[in-house]
Formats: C-alpha cells, sequence, structure tokens
C-alpha cells in the first residue's frame, strides 16, 4: 500500500499552512497590543514634589494639590491633578486623601457648620474626624486612606495611598 500524496491534498496542506501562517502574523500584533500594558514595569512608589512648604504646616489641615506629570494609564500618558489634606501632629506630617469612603465624593475640612473640627463629605453628610475615622452613625464605611509623606529641602513630598495607620 502507497502513501503517496496527490496533487489535490498537496495543495490544501500548502494552503492550509500557509493561511495559518498569514492569520499569526496577523493576530500577534493585536495580541500584543492587548496585552502589553500587563508587561510594562509599574512606576508606583514615586514621590510627587509640591510646593507646601513643611514650616507653614499646623495642626489645621491645608488643602494640598499636586500634579502626577506623564501618568500611563494602558497606553496614554497624562497629567493628573490630585489632592491631600496635609497637618501636623507634633513631628509627623499627617496626609489624607480627600476621597469619602461611601461614594467617592471630595470631603472638606471644617465644611458643616455644626461640626467645624471634622471632615464633612457634602454627598450625604458623612464626616470622618481630624485623624480621617469615619463618625460611627454617619454613611462612610471605612477610615480616609493615608498618603506616604517625606520632606526634601523643606518642602513636602507626596507619596502612594496607604491604609489609615492612625485609626
Amino acid at each position: 500500500m502507497s502513501n503517496k500524496v496527490s496533487r489535490r491534498q498537496f495543495l490544501s496542506y500548502t494552503l492550509m499552512g500557509v493561511g495559518g501562517f498569514m492569520a499569526s502574523g496577523m493576530l500577534m500584533p493585536m495580541v500584543r497590543f492587548a496585552i502589553d500594558p500587563v508587561l510594562q514595569q509599574s512606576g508606583g512608589g514615586d514621590f510627587i514634589p509640591t510646593s507646601q512648604k513643611v514650616d507653614d504646616l499646623t495642626e489645621i489641615p491645608v488643602r494640598v494639590d499636586f500634579t502626577i506629570k506623564d501618568r500611563k494609564d494602558a497606553w496614554y500618558y497624562s497629567d493628573v491633578s490630585n489632592t491631600a489634606w496635609v497637618y501636623k501632629n507634633g513631628d509627623t506630617i499627617i496626609a489624607l486623601s480627600p476621597v469619602c469612603k461611601h461614594l467617592g465624593c471630595t470631603v472638606n475640612w471644617g465644611g458643616d457648620e455644626t461640626h467645624p473640627d471634622q471632615f464633612f463629605c457634602p454627598c450625604h453628610a458623612g464626616r470622618y474626624m481630624k485623624n480621617g475615622d469615619n463618625v460611627k452613625g454617619t454613611p462612610p464605611t471605612g477610615p480616609l486612606d493615608e498618603y506616604e509623606v517625606k520632606v526634601e529641602g523643606g518642602l513636602l513630598y507626596i507619596g502612594k495611598t496607604v491604609s489609615n495607620t492612625l485609626v
């Protein structure tokens, strides 16, 4: 019994091989495009400089705005503006995230006339103590996050957010 390949089989095998090669050539760039952000190294943990002088900080929280330059989000680079509530507790500098844990609204220091020494969320009347702890009986489900901080040249540098260590 002979296992010869006919012309028709040879052409079928050849066309399937060439077609598979061409299909993989078209699909590989699409797969690489889809998984490229996962393969990139993270640039997290960097400290962002602010214009806030550490000597000017007191025990009353002040709003400090800072900008993350060229933040990479998948394939796009953009500048992202952010805010922190910063104050001194003795010699320790505390920087709290202004994002409410209930619905993500922005909290303000002393925004409620009846509670001037607390953070207030205007969305659903949520309140936080000065250390970021949520006031029981109000909508927030947890304490405000903290930012890592460092001081260089008398200026405040703000890092990534971490869970609140004050409560």
